[in-house]
């Protein structure tokens, strides 16, 4: 390969990356050693050639530990939580009945990427009956399309881009077969729902597009190829065109890319910056004005506390993504104020509250909380840092 770069932004071959990554024994063995995940990428847009990244930008670890982003309190509210969440479970396995969305394969899926972040797999760890039902769960909810469904669900493909998240995350560590097979099944639906601009909308057809879908579809499609399965790389060429479209003359993000789009926003500029990290774009303007959006929101000394209607925890999620693939300067000021936040947000009861429903927040609360324990491999991409 040649290196090649448009208008000073290195491009990344799809086809040329490392398709597996190695499993986890213990999770010792990922606190010891991060994995730096190199998902394949796109070039650019008009781009003749695929390239390489310049020398040493895929080698250097992603998000350093800094030693000071857990502490006593975080420790004891991700006790609680976890524990919370492993009480809501129905018995079918299954998490977001108790909102009226029914139960959800998108809830159960970040419920259980929750365990999965504090070591659990199925049927291993203190929570890992927990994990394997959530599995059970999902896979029964497959239909013949490929859609993983369930009773009340609404926005059908974020419960679906989230199962497969999950799903992909379970088999890069399992290697089950039959996990695979659900899993690239999941992955040709996605392929065939994109619409015409690059992205997703809510249900399972390729006629509209936004920016909040899309990163769902975005990151499942990530965790899926890092696990060996293929996922077709103008799929992802079209993804990063849509979501570039989507950025606006402030760094910010809109939530479609149609005029109009809704203008720049807390979590969809969250969701757009994540979005190209898991597409493979580790560097360029667009994340470094994306990031400089985010930024405004935190300071080595707190949070400026955007809320945005119902959407602390689904944005916050997607920002907290965005600033650890970033690492350096970005991550410093923005965690451990999130962390005091969502810490002293935690119920008595021992879970969140807020929007959608109790096992929702608190699977979202508990996947931010954990992400510096880097075990979950989607989450370990490569950033600039700064």
């Amino acid at each position: 390969m040649t290196e090649k770069t448009r208008a000073g932004r290195p491009c990344y071959d799809w086809k040329r990356m490392p398709k597996r990554r190695p499993t986890f024994t213990s999770a010792a063995r990922w606190l010891a050693v991060p994995v730096a995940v190199a998902l394949a990428a796109a070039p650019l847009r008009g781009d003749p050639t695929p390239a390489r990244a310049p020398s040493g930008a895929m080698s250097s670890m992603p998000n350093q530990v800094t030693g000071d982003e857990i502490n006593d309190a975080q420790k004891a509210a991700v006790e609680r939580g976890l524990d919370f969440l492993s009480r809501r479970q129905a018995a079918d396995g299954s998490y977001g009945s108790s909102g009226g969305y029914g139960a959800a394969a998108g809830i159960t899926a970040l419920s259980g990427l929750a365990f999965m972040e504090n070591g659990n797999l199925p049927g291993r760890g203190k929570y890992g009956d927990n994990v394997k039902k959530c599995v059970d769960f999902i896979c029964r909810s497959q239909v013949e399309s490929g859609l993983f469904t369930s009773n009340g669900s609404q926005g059908e493909m974020y419960s679906h881009g989230f199962a497969t998240l999950f799903l992909g995350e379970v088999y890069g560590e399992t290697a089950d077969e039959d996990i695979k097979e659900h899993l690239q099944r999941a992955v040709r639906l996605i392929e065939k729902c994109q619409n015409p601009e690059g992205g997703w909308r809510y249900q399972p057809a390729p006629v509209d597009a936004d920016i909040s879908v899309t990163i769902c579809q975005v990151m499942a499609l990530r965790a899926a190829r890092d696990a060996g399965i293929k996922v077709e790389k103008e799929v992802i060429d079209k993804a990063i065109g849509y979501v570039r479209r989507c950025q606006n003359p402030d760094g910010g993000f809109s939530y479609t890319a149609n005029e109009g789009g809704g203008g720049s926003g807390y979590a969809r500029t969250g969701a757009g910056t994540a979005s190209l990290y898991y597409a493979g774009v580790f560097e360029g303007d667009e994340l470094k004005r994306g990031l400089e959006y985010l930024a405004r929101f935190s300071t080595a000394h707190g949070r400026i506390n955007p809320q945005e209607g119902g959407n602390y925890f689904y944005g916050n999620y997607y920002v907290c993504q965005a600033m650890f693939l970033a690492g350096g300067k970005y991550w410093k000021n923005f965690y451990p104020g999130l962390r005091d936040e969502l810490v002293a947000r935690q119920q008595s009861g021992g879970g969140w509250s807020g929007e959608v429903d109790e096992d929702y927040c608190t699977a979202m609360a508990l996947i931010i909380l954990q992400m510096p324990n880097r075990y979950l491999p989607v989450f370990n991409g490569k950033g600039p840092g700064g």
